[in-house]
């Protein structure tokens, strides 16, 4: 049995409060511990929960921190509803890039990518899942934004997917890797909507109507 086979057995079943209760308490000993420095004990005390329980619903301290990760692309699904053509294109990029920083700029979402980073060597299978539960989830919904203005002739883009993947670069360009590496805390709104202007007018730029 694979670890994500194992970890999706009780969600399957029912997506239990108490399910929920483990996730948000394996959460908080994650952020504060990382992942190697944890317990399964750590993780049952913190969520308040027998050991017995914790491993009904997953086999492994790897099996939770995976369902961790793919729990968190459900969180993110309000950052796409910013994604509408009632607005122009460059307005719509603009609204999106910011909100999408603001939340990759919170002291959990930096903690969390650090914690994945350090175990993803180690279990691969974790750096895919969040992976696929965030970046490349996030391209397939730009990106479907990206082909449907273009179908309007709003935008002109030949390659969403690759459009999709430049513009949440250019967003992150040059913060993300100041807070992973502890040279600044947090982040400004005016950081951010700085950022993210520059990364809109360079990809209308490219990608605005001919």
């Amino acid at each position: 049995m694979t670890v994500a086979t194992a970890a999706a057995a009780p969600a399957d079943e029912q997506d239990t409060a108490k399910r929920r209760q483990i996730l948000e308490g394996a959460r908080a000993v994650f952020l504060a511990q990382g992942f190697d420095g944890a317990s399964m004990n750590d993780v049952a005390r913190g969520a308040a929960v027998s050991k017995g329980t914790l491993y009904a619903y997953f086999p492994s301290k790897e099996a939770l921190f995976e369902a961790l990760v793919r729990e968190g692309r459900a969180r993110q699904a309000e950052r796409f509803a910013t994604l509408t053509d009632d607005l122009p294109p460059a307005e719509t990029l603009r609204r999106f890039g910011v909100s999408l920083m603001e939340m990759m700029a919170t002291p959990e979402s930096v903690a969390q990518l650090r914690a994945i980073i350090g175990v993803t060597a180690k279990f691969p299978q974790i750096g895919r899942a969040f992976y696929e539960a965030g970046f490349a989830h996030g391209v397939e919904k730009l990106a479907a934004y990206l082909a449907a203005e273009t179908a309007r002739g709003r935008l002109a883009v030949a390659e969403p997917g690759m459009a999709a993947t430049q513009f949440l670069d250019l967003c992150k360009a040059g913060l993300l890797q100041r807070l992973l590496f502890g040279v600044d805390e947090t982040l400004a709104r005016a950081q951010i909507e700085a950022n993210v202007a520059r990364a809109v007018a360079t990809f209308m730029a490219a990608f605005g109507p001919r």
